[in-house]
């Protein structure tokens, strides 16, 4: 379980110039942030960042985007960060509760959403604050690009057999569904791992992920293009 309560996090995030205070006052311009044009993709529950930052040192014109909820981990991304050589420059975090992400972003303003080993909430009655619910996509259908997809990765069956069961009546379309992503060899290829996901696959656990957009006609393409 994670850490949820370090001593001095909140003050430490406030100081840091790797996060955006008061995100909500950026919507609609957070290429300013960046200094440039280029698309922004996004990763919801970014954990310690080691994905996150693995993918913008792939594709440094790519603006990338992490929002943690819990201070005591986004620590922990900001930490890995201090020790980089040179600061990725298309890197910024956000604290924040992703329920509140259309105050965040703008209709269209994100390529990509990227959803790593979210907390399954396994009651029923907390189905709503799972990320890959119906809820969920229909808020990230507000801030996602036209073309724009979305990302999902976990260890948990359960999980994964509900955000499927999420997709039809919120009118999203499946374009990718592997039930065993390292031996898939085509959903496999060139995929970025978490620390959770080196984890879980260590111990022999199959990782399921799926590829998701409003639009069945959309065409998976190599990041960056």
């Amino acid at each position: 379980m994670r850490l949820r309560n370090i001593a001095g996090s909140r003050e430490v995030i406030g100081e840091s110039d790797f996060v955006v205070h008061e995100p909500e006052k950026q919507k609609g311009n957070w290429r300013k942030i960046f200094g440039n044009n280029n698309p922004i993709h996004i990763e919801i529950g970014m954990g310690k960042g080691r994905f996150l930052m693995d993918m913008a040192r792939m594709h440094p014109f790519i603006n990338y985007i992490g929002i943690e909820k819990y201070s005591s981990v986004l620590l922990r991304a900001i930490q890995k960060m201090e020790k980089e050589e040179s600061p990725l420059p298309n890197v910024r975090f956000i604290r924040m509760d992703a329920e509140s992400i259309e105050a965040v972003f703008s209709e269209g303003e994100v390529g990509r959403i990227y959803l790593n080993f979210s907390d399954p909430w396994p009651k029923d009655r907390h189905a709503k604050r799972r990320l890959p619910s119906r809820e969920f996509l229909a808020r990230y259908d507000k801030i996602l690009e036209k073309a724009g997809w979305l990302e999902f990765k976990t260890d948990n069956a359960d999980l994964f057999h509900f955000a499927l069961g999420e997709l039809e009546p919120a009118g999203w379309k499946a374009l990718g569904v592997s039930y065993d992503l390292h031996r898939d060899e085509k959903m496999g290829k060139d995929n970025v791992m978490t620390e959770y996901e080196e984890r879980f696959s260590a111990l022999g656990n199959p990782i399921y992920k799926y590829v998701i957009a409003r639009d069945d006609t959309a065409a998976l393409e190599p990041e960056g293009q």
